[in-house]
This record gives structure tokens, sequence and C-alpha cells, in this order.
């Protein structure tokens, strides 16, 4: 349990070291980062909602942008479960935004670009500039 909870905080912690990343635009269209944050409801929720000052708990599947594969999901990077605080700027923006308004038990898809997410620095295993797909289950708000 310990461990769990150690490996969240670090990811959390390496989400909210990066959430300010630039992300500029060049003018010239990338194919591995979408034009704007997209959202789409796989499974709506009926629990509680997903809002500013409120503790979300969520499961995810990360996979890099890219414009001609299917669905846009491109390598697969990782997979956790965490949780963390909406309005604190804990995550990268396009993951809080993609969260916000979700209800617990629903399943979202988000395209995420750069620009919201770890911009023209990348982070780890995301290249700099690259947008990202993220599929994520709400499974508590508190």
């Amino acid at each position: 349990m310990k461990l769990k909870f150690l490996l969240a905080a670090a990811f959390a912690a390496i989400l909210s070291l990066t959430a300010c990343g630039g992300g500029g635009d060049s003018g010239t269209p990338n194919p591995n980062n979408p034009a704007q944050l997209v959202k789409k409801d796989d499974t709506v929720g009926t629990g509680a909602e997903a809002v500013s000052g409120k503790t979300a708990t969520v499961t995810y599947i990360l996979w890099l942008y890219s414009a001609s594969a299917a669905d846009h999901k491109g390598t697969r990077v990782e997979s956790n479960s965490f949780s963390f605080k909406l309005g604190t700027n804990a995550v990268i923006p396009g993951f809080e935004q993609g969260v916000t308004g979700m209800k617990v038990g629903g399943k979202r898809t988000i395209e995420v670009p750069a620009s919201l997410g770890y911009g023209d620095r990348g982070s780890g295993s995301v290249p700099p500039g690259n947008g990202l797909v993220f599929e994520i289950t709400l499974t508590k708000v508190e």
C-alpha cells in the first residue's frame, strides 16, 4: 500500500513539474500533436462529479498521439492509477481539463496537445512537442 502511494505521489509530482511546459506554435501542423484538446465520453458515469476542489481517483492508459494511428493512439507509454486534487495544478493542464466534469464510473478518451501537456521540452518517454492520448476511468471523487 505504501509503495502504491509513493508511486502515485511520484507520478503526480512529475506531472506537476512539467505542467507549465510551453508547446509553442510554429504555424506548421505537427502529425504528432492535435490542434486542440478533444474529449470523448466512451461511458458516461452516474456517480459524483469531478469538480475543482475535489480529489479525483483515476486509472488511465497513456499513448503518444499519432495522426496516422487508429484512434490517434500511437506508442503506448504507460498505465497507472492515482489520486489528485482538482484545481491545484497537480497534473498537466490537459489531464485536469479532461477529468473535470466526469462522473464516477465514467470512461473518457482525451487528446491533449503538447501546449497542455509536456510542451516543447517533453518528459521521459514523451518527445518534445508530442501530443498525448489518455483513456481515463474515474473511480472515485471525494
